[in-house]
């Protein structure tokens, strides 16, 4: 079973991140300054100089998580190329913040990198699963956590050079432990660390977790951007 140790543990009252967090998004993305597009897709007026035309595909292997594929491509060139595909089922992350400023992360061992890592919890969405659904279930069994609010983030890609998969990454607050329900695979031990300590062990380049990364300098920025609302609406209400 997972164990939770707490880190720097603080008795003192701290602000309550949970509204101010599910508030500090934006809504929309603007547009680059000279015309272009920040979001994916096919908006920008030469996007379609750049797509390849797939002239064949086939599955050279399927296993437990994944299947490959291999693609012929026409290039824009008109030249051809070959890609190999890792297709995914897509997987969802956990930002999972306590009352006191806490962030819930998980030790495990990767076979692939051949030692233990520091990530937030995360796991793949079974067939058919909503990353929602996905993200409580994961929540639950690798923290014991409960949410009474959880809230969508963003997507990253983890590796589009190779691969379509994608992870969903919510944020969850309002937690209630209830014990943690690990896969009869899956060893880890949690542990709760204040928000700025993740972040300045990402900064310090301690953190190689791509979607770490990210939640960290998501609640970084959501936090200074809760910072900022403070402080102005300090000055407009001490205006006369």
């Amino acid at each position: 079973m997972a164990g939770i140790e707490e880190k720097m543990v603080d008795s003192s009252t701290t602000d309550n991140l949970e509204d101010a967090y599910a508030d500090a998004m934006p809504e929309e993305v603007p547009a680059a300054e000279d015309g272009g597009h920040l979001v994916p897709g096919d908006e920008g007026e030469h996007d379609a100089e750049l797509h390849e035309q797939i002239l064949t595909q086939e599955t050279m292997w399927s296993g437990k998580i994944f299947d490959v594929e291999r693609m012929e491509v026409k290039l824009p060139n008109g030249r051809c190329s070959v890609r190999d595909v890792v297709r995914h089922c897509g997987a969802v992350a956990i930002v999972a913040l306590t009352e006191n400023g806490k962030i819930a992360l998980v030790r495990q061992y990767r076979t692939a990198l051949d030692r233990v890592t520091v990530e937030i919890p995360a796991g793949k969405m079974d067939p058919g699963e909503e990353p929602l659904d996905c993200a409580k279930r994961e929540l639950k069994e690798e923290t014991g956590f409960v949410a009474g609010r959880i809230a969508y983030l963003t997507t990253i890609a983890t590796s589009g050079g190779f691969t379509d998969e994608l992870i969903h990454i919510y944020l969850a607050t309002q937690l209630s432990f209830e014990g943690a329900q690990p896969d009869e695979d899956e060893f880890l031990n949690v542990e709760l660390v204040d928000v700025q300590e993740l972040v300045d062990a990402v900064l310090d380049g301690k953190i190689e977790d791509a979607k770490t990364v990210v939640g960290a300098l998501a609640c970084d920025v959501m936090a200074h951007r809760l910072a900022a609302d403070d402080a102005l609406q300090g000055d407009e209400g001490s205006v006369a």
